[in-house]
C-alpha cells in the first residue's frame, strides 16, 4: 500500500494533516534569519509581498479544504489563516534578524481572502458532474 492509499482510508488525515504540514512549511521559513532577495527596494517589496500573499493562500484553501462544505467555512478558514499569520509575526519578533511587520500581516490577510475567492470561484457547485474547472463569470454571479 502506497502512502497516498494509507491517508486515502484515514480521512481525517488526508484532509487536515496538509493544512498542518503547510504551517510547518511557515514556520520553518520564518524561523530563518535571512531569507534571499533582491536588494533594489520595489523588486523587494514585491517579492515579500507576493510572496506573504502567496503562502498564505495556500494555506486558506488547504484549511478550506478540511473543512468542507460546513456552514460558513470559508470564514473559518479565513480566521484560522489570519491567527496563523499573526502568530507568525509573533514568532518572528523572537528571530534575530527578524521582527514582525504590520505590512506583512496585511498581505497574509489579503493573499488568504483573495485566495479564498479564486478557490471558490474555481470549484464546482455542490451536485455538478460536468464541470470544467474553468472559471465562468456571468454578469449575474459577480456580487458586488
Amino acid at each position: 500500500m502506497t502512502a497516498w492509499q494509507w491517508l486515502r482510508r484515514h480521512p481525517a488525515l488526508h484532509l487536515w494533516l496538509p493544512p498542518v504540514a503547510w504551517m510547518g512549511v511557515i514556520f520553518a521559513l520564518s524561523a530563518q534569519s535571512r531569507l534571499p532577495h533582491p536588494k533594489t527596494g520595489w523588486a523587494d517589496l514585491l517579492l515579500s509581498s507576493g510572496g506573504h500573499a502567496l503562502v498564505f493562500a495556500v494555506l486558506a484553501v488547504l484549511w478550506l479544504r478540511a473543512l468542507g462544505r460546513r456552514p460558513h467555512a470559508w470564514r473559518w478558514a479565513l480566521l484560522l489563516t489570519t491567527l496563523y499569520a499573526l502568530s507568525d509575526e509573533w514568532h518572528q519578533s523572537f528571530v534575530p534578524g527578524r521582527h514582525p511587520d504590520p505590512w506583512d500581516l496585511l498581505c497574509d490577510g489579503v493573499g488568504a481572502a483573495v485566495g479564498l475567492w479564486v478557490w471558490t470561484r474555481i470549484q464546482p457547485p455542490a451536485g455538478c458532474k460536468s464541470w470544467r474547472g474553468t472559471i465562468k463569470i456571468s454578469p449575474k454571479s459577480r456580487s458586488w
